[in-house]
């Protein structure tokens, strides 16, 4: 991980949520390589972070090592909200970063009164946690309701970037709920219907729309 100061760029996405930077203490800008941890479950959390760029991988570990991935943030986002809001001491979840990622890090020990006292990031952080729970709520009903390619469809546009699915087929597994095998035999039957095509990247998400129509 590269640390940098805050420029043009990092000050113009602070105030979209309305945020200045100096307003807040010992900002820096984290850039991180793909495959290497922004956060650990479990792990102190010294950070608040706004994302500049880039794609971040969040899972949950259960207790027997295995993970679920959540969903994937894409050029813009925060991390750490949770944790803010009720003032906990470790991260309650793992990022991981997908590609490279930029994000603002703000330390919350010196921050949390200013973060908490802007009513515009504030309702920012009700609204991403209200999606959140929609979110899971959806994840709930389709893991009972729907078929085993349609929710592996759907975790494919969840966490596709640029159009290619690269994601690891175990972690497909797991996150789906179904086995490694079977996700193998949907992925292979997508590929023959040219809703993917296979690259050296991953796997080309060829017919968006196709592809969303099998969400259902």
């Amino acid at each position: 991980m590269k640390s940098v100061l805050p420029g043009s760029e990092e000050r113009e996405v602070l105030l979209t949520y309305g945020l200045e930077e100096r307003g807040l203490v010992n900002c820096r800008v984290h850039i991180y390589e793909s495959g290497e941890y922004v956060l650990r479950q479990g792990s102190p959390i010294e950070s608040f972070f706004v994302v500049i760029k880039g794609t971040a991988k969040v899972c949950v570990n259960a207790e027997n090592g295995k993970s679920l991935v959540l969903c994937s943030y894409v050029s813009e986002g925060i991390l750490g909200d949770i944790e803010l809001m009720l003032d906990e001491e470790t991260a309650s979840t793992t990022v991981i970063a997908a590609s490279r990622l930029s994000c603002i890090a703000i330390p919350i020990p010196t921050n949390a009164g200013v973060l908490k006292n802007n009513i515009q990031l504030m309702n920012y952080i009700g609204r991403e946690l209200s999606r959140k729970l929609l979110r899971s709520s959806d994840a709930h009903a389709a893991s009972a309701l729907l078929s085993s390619e349609a929710r592996l469809c759907s975790y494919i546009l969840a966490t596709e970037y640029k159009g290619v699915f690269r994601e690891y087929l175990t972690d497909a597994a797991q996150s789906v709920g179904i086995s490694y095998r079977h996700v193998f035999r949907i992925i292979n039957k997508l590929c023959r219907e040219t809703v993917l095509e296979k690259t050296e990247a991953g796997f080309r998400i060829a017919d968006m729309e196709e592809l969303r129509k099998r969400c259902r």
